[in-house]
């Protein structure tokens, strides 16, 4: 009876140790996976705080180089815009017979070609990382629409220009003028005859006409920049 009784107590004294051996181990699984769980969380933490440090550095240069457009398509649309306020001049002069320096003087504003080249290097670093990057996808939305299209459109706006000054323009100079000093004045061999010629006269409308091109492209790019940097400056706050 009593080795039977022992019996028992050593098989219930081997379950305890099963027991104990089986909880021990199941709590250090369950500290490891604690510890890696915190770790994850941890890394993410950090990568998240990474991105968001990138995010507004990205931001922010983003944001200079829209300055810098802003003052560069602004200087180039007033330049389109003076051209054809020019050429207006220039054919209400030739309707009343009016020939003279003023004349040459204005070609010069007239006769020539604007330039622009957009600083992007923010959104191109940008498209190398992700776009999605930004938190806001109303702005990746809005920066895409304004480098990929509306840039793309004044830049044929002003290849139409420079393009037609080096087509129609050049020859002609070539051929009619005695002076061509670019962006100052142009002397004709014979004003009076030069401006008598109907298919001169419509080289200064067709001119004017590819820059109303530049001036209604600038104004929409100036508009988006106007409401990018307000819509960065919101997430840089």
């Amino acid at each position: 009876m009593i080795s039977f009784f022992r019996k028992i107590r050593q098989k219930l004294l081997n379950q305890n140790r099963v027991t104990r051996y089986l909880t021990y181990a199941f709590g250090e699984i369950a500290l490891v996976m604690i510890g890696i769980l915190l770790a994850l969380q941890v890394n993410n933490w950090n990568e998240k705080r990474k991105t968001r440090v990138f995010e507004k550095e990205i931001l922010s240069l983003i944001n200079e180089n829209l300055t810098r457009d802003s003052a560069s398509i602004a200087a180039e649309l007033n330049s389109a815009a003076l051209g054809i306020q020019l050429t207006d001049s220039i054919l209400d002069r030739v309707d009343q017979k009016i020939y003279d320096e003023q004349l040459n003087l204005w070609m010069g504003k007239v006769i020539k070609f604007e330039r622009f080249r957009s600083q992007s290097s923010g959104f191109e670093v940008l498209k190398s990382k992700g776009i999605d990057i930004l938190q806001d996808k109303q702005l990746q939305v809005d920066l895409i629409t304004y480098y990929d299209e509306t840039l793309f459109r004044l830049y044929q706006a002003i290849l139409d220009v420079e393009g037609a000054f080096n087509v129609d323009w050049i020859p002609v100079v070539k051929r009619e003028f005695n002076d061509f000093v670019y962006e100052d004045r142009l002397e004709p061999r014979d004003s009076k005859e030069f401006f008598e010629n109907s298919e001169h006269i419509v080289l200064f409308k067709m001119y004017q006409d590819n820059r109303l091109g530049i001036v209604t492209r600038g104004e929409v790019a100036l508009k988006e920049i106007s409401d990018l940097k307000a819509h960065i400056k919101k997430q840089l706050e």
